[in-house]
Protein backbone atom coordinates (compact mmCIF):
# COMPACT_ATOMS: atom_id res chain seq x y z
CA UNK A 1 0.00 0.00 0.00
CA UNK A 2 1.43 3.46 -1.03
CA UNK A 3 2.12 5.88 1.72
CA UNK A 4 -0.54 8.24 2.93
CA UNK A 5 2.17 11.34 3.33
CA UNK A 6 5.45 11.73 1.84
CA UNK A 7 8.13 13.98 3.08
CA UNK A 8 8.79 17.17 1.22
CA UNK A 9 12.13 19.08 1.61
CA UNK A 10 12.46 22.72 1.52
CA UNK A 11 15.82 23.62 0.01
CA UNK A 12 16.08 26.78 1.59
CA UNK A 13 16.22 24.87 5.32
CA UNK A 14 18.29 21.70 3.97
CA UNK A 15 21.97 21.78 4.82
CA UNK A 16 22.69 18.58 3.44
CA UNK A 17 23.84 16.95 6.23
CA UNK A 18 22.48 13.65 5.28
CA UNK A 19 21.09 12.93 8.57
CA UNK A 20 17.67 12.52 6.85
CA UNK A 21 19.21 10.27 4.41
CA UNK A 22 20.90 8.56 7.37
CA UNK A 23 17.35 7.08 9.00
CA UNK A 24 15.50 6.58 5.66
CA UNK A 25 15.19 2.54 5.93
CA UNK A 26 13.83 1.60 2.54
CA UNK A 27 16.44 4.27 1.51
CA UNK A 28 14.37 6.25 -0.84
CA UNK A 29 16.07 9.74 -0.04
CA UNK A 30 19.06 11.02 -1.31
CA UNK A 31 21.64 14.08 -1.75
CA UNK A 32 21.69 15.92 -4.76
CA UNK A 33 23.54 19.09 -6.37
CA UNK A 34 21.55 22.09 -6.83
CA UNK A 35 24.57 24.12 -8.16
CA UNK A 36 26.89 24.64 -6.09
CA UNK A 37 25.10 22.96 -2.92
CA UNK A 38 23.38 19.98 -2.54
CA UNK A 39 19.76 19.36 -1.13
CA UNK A 40 18.30 16.56 0.55
CA UNK A 41 15.50 14.66 -2.55
CA UNK A 42 13.11 11.57 -2.45
CA UNK A 43 13.95 9.81 -5.30
CA UNK A 44 11.47 7.06 -4.84
CA UNK A 45 8.15 8.15 -3.69
CA UNK A 46 6.73 4.38 -4.45
CA UNK A 47 9.25 3.24 -1.67
CA UNK A 48 8.33 5.70 0.65
CA UNK A 49 6.37 4.18 3.54
CA UNK A 50 5.47 7.23 4.95
CA UNK A 51 7.46 6.62 8.94
CA UNK A 52 8.48 10.31 9.19
CA UNK A 53 11.81 9.16 10.23
CA UNK A 54 13.32 11.53 7.90
CA UNK A 55 11.21 14.38 9.47
CA UNK A 56 12.28 13.82 13.00
CA UNK A 57 15.63 13.12 12.28
CA UNK A 58 15.83 16.78 10.60
CA UNK A 59 17.30 18.97 13.04
CA UNK A 60 16.07 22.12 10.62
CA UNK A 61 13.04 21.71 9.86
CA UNK A 62 13.72 21.49 6.16
CA UNK A 63 11.74 18.02 5.60
CA UNK A 64 7.55 18.43 6.24
CA UNK A 65 5.08 15.54 5.43
CA UNK A 66 2.34 16.02 2.79
CA UNK A 67 0.05 13.91 1.27
CA UNK A 68 0.96 12.14 -1.32
CA UNK A 69 -1.39 12.97 -3.87
CA UNK A 70 -0.87 16.93 -2.94
CA UNK A 71 3.23 16.15 -3.29
CA UNK A 72 2.85 14.52 -6.46
CA UNK A 73 1.34 17.23 -7.64
CA UNK A 74 3.36 20.02 -6.42
CA UNK A 75 6.44 17.86 -7.00
CA UNK A 76 4.84 18.52 -11.40
CA UNK A 77 4.09 21.68 -11.05
CA UNK A 78 7.74 22.04 -9.55
CA UNK A 79 6.77 23.78 -6.26
CA UNK A 80 8.59 21.83 -3.61
CA UNK A 81 11.60 19.67 -4.21
CA UNK A 82 10.26 16.01 -2.96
Amino acid sequence: MPAAFLPAIDPARCTACGRCVAVCAPHVLSLHPQGWVKTAALDDAAGCTGCAQCKVACPFGAVRMVRAHSAVLADLAGKTSL
